[in-house]
């Protein structure tokens, strides 16, 4: 960004401001660090002809990151391993900060270390010190940027001292090239150890979000129970990946004999293993329609009203599913409606 040049499109700007527009922001976590309360998630995002599994090319992943900036949806989610270890999703991101350089501060942006990435040794994995500067170099490369917004552990590594891997984030800040540390797929015991260990080195790198699967129908899996209490608790910002079910909660899955080819439930053979879960989610779409809302939004609306909850992050694979995604940010549901909702999903 010219910083040199007079910009008069700029001049008057508010002196403190908590939405983009219109969009609202909420804290991530216990930070001074606000976010969009709806962001993007981009595991879609990459180059499908070459078989990396992706599902939204390069121009339409283009077409979504524009819309998201006019919608105020400003938090957008990452990793270095969506699309088969590729590191496309970061690639195709890099390329749209070229375009709009002036852009960088208007997105939060978080990305994510641990897996395998660029190589076949253990030390091209893991949360070990060369890692995680390794890796997130590698990131920063793929993004065209200078430093993270957030950094997840996108998984705990036993083998690795945890201090080790929290002095790593410790300099990654000092240095600029990471501004706030999150963790991925931590359980409670996980998450109290790397608190507890961040308490003795410093503020820095503490972890101000957990993401984790999540969903209003299934709630917590089994092995990370108690997560999203511990993040209400601890100032700590609980950012469920796959909120809406892996598309169930967006309505598309409520008729079965419509279901077929194209669907992601579908092509990944899961229609069977959701099916108890149907009844809970015609009884949403009831409600929303009595409401005159789509049972996605609904459902947003609703996790954004759980103590400990931070912004969610659905994927969007056409710039229709994030336009009905945005508008959940901005409904504000009742007492009575949060509870018809809990009553719905009993």
């Amino acid at each position: 960004m010219d910083h040199l040049t007079p910009r008069p499109d700029r001049y008057d700007v508010p002196y403190a401001m908590d939405s983009f527009h219109q969009m609202p922001y909420r804290k991530l976590g216990g930070s001074g660090l606000s976010a969009a309360s709806i962001g993007l998630g981009t595991w879609k995002f990459g180059y499908p002809d070459t078989g990396d599994g992706s599902r939204v090319d390069g121009p339409g992943s283009f077409e979504i990151l524009d819309r998201s900036v006019e919608l105020g949806v400003t938090f957008w989610d990452t990793a270095n391993r969506y699309n088969n270890g590729s590191g496309n999703s970061e690639r195709i991101i890099g390329r749209w900060f070229k375009a709009n350089p002036d852009q960088r501060r208007t997105i939060v942006l978080a990305s994510k270390v641990h897996g395998g990435m660029d190589g076949y040794t253990p030390n091209h994995c893991g949360l070990s010190r060369g890692a995680i500067i390794d890796a997130l170099d590698a990131s920063l490369a793929r993004l065209q940027l200078d430093y993270l917004d957030v950094l997840y552990f996108h998984r705990p590594d036993p083998s690795t001292p945890v201090e080790e891997s929290l002095e790593t984030i410790d300099d990654l800040v000092r240095a600029g090239k990471v501004r706030y540390l999150a963790v991925s797929n931590f359980s409670v015991d996980e998450l109290t150890e790397l608190v507890d260990a961040a308490g003795q080195i410093s503020r820095r790198c503490r972890p101000v979000a957990v993401q984790n699967q999540y969903n209003p129908v299934d709630g917590e899996t089994d092995n990370h129970a108690g997560v999203l209490k511990f993040c209400a608790e601890n100032a700590i910002s609980y950012v469920p990946y796959s909120p809406l079910g892996r598309g169930l909660l967006t309505g598309r899955y409520l008729d079965p004999a419509k279901v077929g080819a194209g669907d992601r439930l579908h092509d990944e053979g899961s229609m069977e293993s959701v099916a108890g879960s149907l009844n809970k989610v015609r009884a949403l779409a009831g409600l929303a329609k009595e409401w005159g809302l789509e049972v996605s939004q609904l459902a947003l609306a609703y996790l954004l009203t759980l103590p400990g909850m931070g912004p969610q992050i659905p994927s969007s694979s056409n710039v229709g599913q994030l336009e009905s995604n945005a508008q959940a940010g901005k409904v504000a549901l009742t007492d009575d409606q949060v509870a018809a909702i809990g009553q719905a999903l009993a």
